[in-house]
């Protein structure tokens, strides 16, 4: 497979995708689990990989640029946009609800190439989003996934009422619901308490649902963490 700045081929990854699909229909789950972990031994040659803590770092940096209206519209220029045309290396991945409130580039004042993000309702973990995330991790470099909710989420509210949706829109929160089935209620926002626990639990689910992201945890080389946007302030807090 051909290898291009330090990544495996794109072109390359789809047809090593295909034929894997294909040979764990014929040969069962072992030769599905052996090709995992030779997934998980493919590693970008990043120039510059950036810690999980110093992405933390600058990811809360630059949300107190956001909240102080001191932003710095970093790597947004027309020389980081033919940079990043070549090969990106985004020092963090964010999984974040599609809520149009909560645009990560913008809250967390990063530019191009900067953060590899993944946005559904409810930051609901699926196999479509592990698959995007052990990408970002496994072959972009990618050391920190961050997980995040936000205050006053509509489908965490929905999950709460537990009442039938329309459409697939219930297939979401059906993704949300067992994060609120067990909720200890701490305080009188219900819903916040459901927020922190959906956020919790998507991110417990993100470590246990891929053997690549496991491997990477255990190996030091990754870190996932779940974080809180408040959309009455702009303030993000890491949720322990």
């Amino acid at each position: 497979m051909s290898r291009v700045n330090g990544f495996l081929g794109r072109r390359d990854l789809l047809k090593f995708a295909s034929v894997v699909g294909i040979a764990a229909t014929v040969f069962g789950d072992s030769f599905w689990n052996t090709e995992q972990t030779a997934v998980a031994d493919i590693h970008p040659d990043n120039p510059n990989p950036v810690s999980s803590n110093e992405a933390i770092r600058r990811l809360l940096d630059g949300n107190q640029r956001f909240i102080d209206q001191k932003r710095k519209y970093p790597d947004q220029s027309l020389e980081r946009l033919r940079l990043v045309a070549k090969a990106q290396y985004p020092f963090a991945a964010i999984l974040g609800c599609a809520d149009s409130r909560v645009p990560a580039e913008i809250v967390f004042d990063q530019g191009l190439g900067d953060l590899f993000v993944v946005r559904v309702a409810g930051n609901v973990v699926s196999d479509t989003v592990i698959g995007s995330l052990e990408y970002s991790t496994a072959v972009l470099g990618s050391q920190l996934i961050m997980v995040l909710g936000h205050r006053r989420c509509g489908a965490v509210a929905e999950a709460i009422k537990n009442e039938p949706l329309p459409g697939r829109i219930g297939l979401i929160v059906e993704g949300i619901k067992p994060s609120v089935e067990n909720v200890k209620f701490r305080t009188d926002d219900n819903i916040q308490d459901a927020v922190i626990a959906n956020i919790q639990y998507q991110t417990e689910k993100l470590q246990e649902s891929s053997t690549i992201l496991a491997k990477l945890l255990r190996e030091g080389k990754l870190k996932i963490v779940g974080a809180c946007y408040d959309i009455d302030t702009g303030k993000i807090n890491i949720i322990d």
